[in-house]
């Protein structure tokens, strides 16, 4: 029998992930990310308290050992400070792969090892499966408006060997027709959205609170180098961005770039934003090793992208290269990029540039 130390948080996802593997041995835990002060309430996020209140009704109505793990330490240093170092260089992060590669499937899955157990769970919409030649795969889940492979593309040989996702066969109506049959408080708790440290979306207030200096204003430039105005620092901008800008034009003006040298962000057309490749970094393949070839796959350049036909080829040990059929919209620096083939995903890395 399995020993399984499943991440419960208080949503119905992880919730009927523990039901489902309810006939092995069971451990429910959460990972504590906040100190008291800072623990957000606010329904829409994950890991509240209110979130730690329902994963414990959940695994005392399955007769399960539940514990709250305090991470505090290690999600300020792996998920909330690279955050803010990124927006200060001018890229755009996604903080959720962070918390999965640093947090789930590291310090999670080292504490599940620490109590011996053979595995961990969550409560992801992706699969896990064994290929021929004694390597895991990583394959989307079944339901594609839940598939969250997208987040998990840094997962380690290691690390999908001793990981279980129950809900990768099943839709999210599926899950809460379960959810209800089993009289789960959470049965219909909406679906955490927002950034947990920065529930009210306000990522630069959270960055500037986390700053050592204050962020700079400085000049918004068109493409030929002309000053257009000014802005209120670079951490408040995205690529593609074009509400807020404060720029009055004959035409809608988006933002093209992020400059931190000079400190200045281009402005242009829509237009200008559309590219055919990308270099990617700090990447993670999962198949294989390494790639020898070049491959035609599906790449995606953000959660919500839907993957695009690219020819990929590993250009070192450490980085990618990508070129798209059809030019793509606002590829940002910062962003993942993830390579699929099918329903396998190849790997993926950090967007650096284009």
């Amino acid at each position: 029998m399995q020993k399984v130390l499943i991440a419960l948080s208080g949503g119905v996802d992880s919730s009927v992930a523990a039901f489902l593997l309810k006939n092995n041995h069971c451990i429910g835990a959460m990972m504590k990310l906040y100190t008291n002060d800072d623990i957000i309430t606010n329904s829409r996020t994950c890991c509240s308290l209110d979130d730690v209140e329902d994963a414990r009704q959940v695994a005392a109505l399955m007769d399960m050992p539940f514990y709250v793990f305090n991470f505090t330490e290690s999600f300020e240093e792996t998920v909330m400070a690279r955050f803010v170092k990124a927006y200060i260089n001018g890229e755009t992060p996604n903080p959720c792969i962070d918390c999965n590669r640093f947090m789930k499937f590291d310090r999670f899955l080292h504490r599940a090892i620490e109590l011996d157990c053979t595995h961990i769970a969550t409560g992801h919409y992706a699969r896990i499966a064994p290929d021929t030649n004694g390597r895991y795969l990583l394959k989307t889940g079944l339901d594609a408006t839940k598939d969250q492979s997208y987040v998990l593309y840094a997962m380690t040989q290691y690390q999908l060997a001793h990981t279980l996702l129950p809900l990768g066969e099943l839709t999210k109506d599926e899950v809460r027709k379960i959810a209800t049959e089993q009289g789960f408080i959470n049965a219909k708790k909406r679906d955490s959205q927002d950034i947990c440290f920065a529930p009210d979306g306000d990522y630069a207030g959270f960055i500037a609170r986390h700053m050592a200096t204050a962020s700079q204003a400085g000049n918004f430039i068109n493409q030929k180098g002309e000053t257009l105005g000014q802005h209120k620092g670079i951490i408040h901008y995205t690529i593609g961005q074009r509400k807020g800008l404060g720029i009055s034009a004959p035409h809608p003006l988006f933002v093209l770039s992020l400059n931190i040298k000079d400190n200045t962000i281009t402005l242009g057309p829509s237009e200008a934003l559309f590219s055919t490749t990308l270099e990617a970094q700090d990447i993670n393949l999962i198949p294989v090793d390494k790639l020898d070839h070049k491959l035609r796959v599906q790449a995606k350049i953000r959660y919500s992208h839907k993957a695009q036909p690219a020819t990929l080829w590993q250009t070192a040990e450490d980085t990618l290269h990508i070129e798209f059929d059809t030019p793509q919209r606002a590829i940002t620096p910062g962003q993942a990029v993830v390579i699929y083939d099918n329903d396998i995903v190849i790997g993926g890395g950090t967007i650096k540039a284009i």
